[in-house]
């Protein structure tokens, strides 16, 4: 079949190269009458745009070539030396506004470029190729193109072009690729070639189509299909997404986050234990099961009830935009939607972390200042991603602001690390919000970490920046519960919340507006804190973020950046080396 179609093209070949033939003009010999009157025809200079009638030229201006043709003297750009523009890439324009009449036929029009320190200098001239032109042989000449090459001279860098084609050194050309062929001929070479590529090409095409083919069926026949669960349904991974265990069971691999995709298929999971319990879901440990094997992957599944179906879908909205993802902010599964006995449920699948929320950690363990500034600085960190509009590697990202910050919202990892959660009642900063849509999204999160603004309910809607500034508030609440429970600091008592036994333990919006609002309250920072010089640090920047000012507070990205310096100065001084590491179990003397 190929050979059949090759036979078929072969006349098409035999057209296309006869067309490219008849796009060389052939040369055609003068007569002598002919040469005769080409003496006096009239010929037109243009020069700074206007156009010169040449009647005559002086005898020493002709030659008479060989073949008895007359050569007439070159038309080239003038203008000696002077400052240019012209960089020394690609191509330009000499933008000499001179057009000269050579002195004598043989001379050729000649181009340099010159670069000294800042200035760049542009020579257009006539010159006779047979004797040398700052110290070179003019070794181009014959070419109707002026292509730049490089000259050394005396330590001197410079380019140098000669060309024998009316005003050839008008334009420059550094780089070959612009010498190309008439368009014409081009499109006629370009036609041939793609006819002579087009049956390999079909016949590549269809081989690669057949293999692909057989690669999926063989693959569909050989790839093991999951065992029913309990429930019955059935599940495949993508073997883009194998679950691999590792961080003793407590981490998704990162490769797995926000790419689950099962369809309609419910993934095979059996709830453990209930670690949490909010205002909105239920959190469970479970076990993902991978095969037929005893092997599972530990998972958090988060459970709404029926009622619960906004919060869900809210959350579920923040965690599958893809630029969300961040080692400082949950990673997330899939959604899903499951009947049960009890109705309707809603979940969402995230990775699960043994170590449990930072409220919880700090009840437990008293940390260094390592730890504490590792945990400040992976909380600033995920704070900036999810405010910022655009991801680490540059592309365009939705912002979003929390809203509900606080310790029991923000999970330590393995490694103590923060990573954000409980997105429910977040807001994705559209920039199509209107500000009527914005003051509808209401006075929420938890009354003890409310900026002040959110419990006067005086946002200024005009400035979605206002919302991330209510976030940096209730982060350096967080902050500030973090450095109550470090060891630098000398005196450790036993944690308790922002603004502790000043309120109850669970306060109210008009509660709080009391301490916050009319006496200006703050969480206390002890004297003796400001002896360690990196606490002192972390006083100030937290200070800073809980200004009754919204427009005073520092942004999450500024908060982030201090504590990089921190962990520089850290590494300079060698403190942290020196550092004791706190038992896991926390069992330090503390005092009550």
């Amino acid at each position: 079949m190929g050979r059949g179609l090759l036979r078929g093209l072969w006349p098409l070949h035999i057209v296309l190269w006869t067309r490219i033939a008849s796009t060389i003009p052939p040369h055609v010999q003068k007569s002598d009458v002919e040469m005769e009157a080409q003496k006096h025809e009239t010929i037109c200079l243009s020069c700074n745009g206007t156009t010169h009638p040449l009647k005559h030229f002086n005898n020493d201006m002709m030659v008479t070539e060989n073949n008895g043709a007359v050569k007439l003297p070159q038309l080239c750009k003038f203008c000696d030396v002077r400052s240019s523009t012209c960089d020394n890439q690609k191509s330009c324009m000499s933008n000499c506004s001179i057009t000269s009449i050579c002195e004598k036929p043989h001379e050729v029009c000649v181009a340099v470029w010159r670069k000294n320190d800042e200035n760049i200098t542009l020579e257009t001239v006539c010159h006779d190729p047979k004797l040398t032109y700052h110290g070179f042989i003019l070794e181009d000449a014959a070419s109707p193109k002026c292509i730049m090459k490089e000259k050394k001279m005396l330590g001197e860098t410079f380019f140098m072009c000669s060309c024998s084609s009316d005003e050839c050194n008008d334009h420059i050309i550094f780089s070959e690729e612009y010498t190309t062929s008439s368009p014409d001929l081009l499109l006629v070479i370009f036609q041939v070639t793609g006819v002579s590529l087009l049956p390999p090409l079909g016949i590549a095409i269809a081989v690669i189509i057949t293999f692909y083919c057989y690669r999926v069926h063989r693959q569909q026949k050989l790839s093991p299909s999951w065992e029913t669960s309990k429930s019955g349904k059935l599940i495949e991974f993508s073997e883009h997404c194998a679950i691999i265990l590792e961080d003793d069971r407590s981490d998704i691999s990162s490769t797995c986050a926000n790419n689950i995709n099962h369809n309609t298929e419910l993934l095979p999971i059996e709830l453990d234990t209930l670690v949490g319990k909010g205002r909105f879901a239920e959190v469970y440990k479970a076990k993902l099961k991978q095969n037929t094997s005893e092997q599972f992957e530990t998972v958090a599944v988060k459970i709404f009830p029926y009622e619960e179906y906004a919060s869900w879908k809210t959350e579920k909205d923040i965690f599958s935009d893809i630029n969300l993802k961040h080692e400082n902010i949950l990673q997330f599964l899939t959604a899903e939607e499951r009947k049960t006995e009890l109705g309707k449920q809603y979940w969402l699948i995230t990775a699960f972390h043994a170590k449990g929320n930072l409220q919880e950690y700090l009840t437990r363990h008293v940390i260094s200042w390592e730890d504490l500034r590792k945990l400040g600085s992976s909380l600033a960190r995920g704070i900036a991603h999810l405010h910022s509009d655009h991801t680490p590697c540059g592309r365009p990202k939705m912002p979003i602001v929390h809203r509900d910050l606080k310790s029991s919202n923000i999970l330590v990892k393995n490694d103590l690390t923060c990573c954000l959660c409980d997105f429910g009642l977040s807001l994705r900063l559209d920039p199509t919000l209107s500000v009527d849509d914005l003051a509808n999204s209401g006075q929420v999160g938890t009354a003890r970490y409310m900026a002040p603004e959110v419990l006067e309910s005086r946002m200024n809607l005009e400035n979605v920046e206002s919302f991330k500034q209510t976030d940096v508030y209730s982060m350096a609440l967080v902050l500030w519960e973090m450095t109550s429970r470090c060891n630098a600091v000398g005196e450790v008592k036993d944690y308790e919340p922002p603004f502790g036994s000043k309120v109850r333990e669970h306060p109210c919006v008009e509660s709080m507006k009391d301490n916050v609002l009319r006496d200006r309250g703050r969480p206390e920072i002890p004297s003796f804190w400001l002896n360690h010089q990196g606490i002192q640090m972390v006083c100030e920047t937290l200070t800073e973020c809980w200004d009754h000012d919204p427009e005073a507070r520092l942004t999450a990205q500024c908060v982030a950046e201090r504590f990089s310096e921190l962990e520089h100065l850290d590494r300079l001084s060698g403190r942290s080396c020196s550092e004791e590491k706190i038992p896991e179990d926390g069992s330090l003397n503390t005092t009550k």
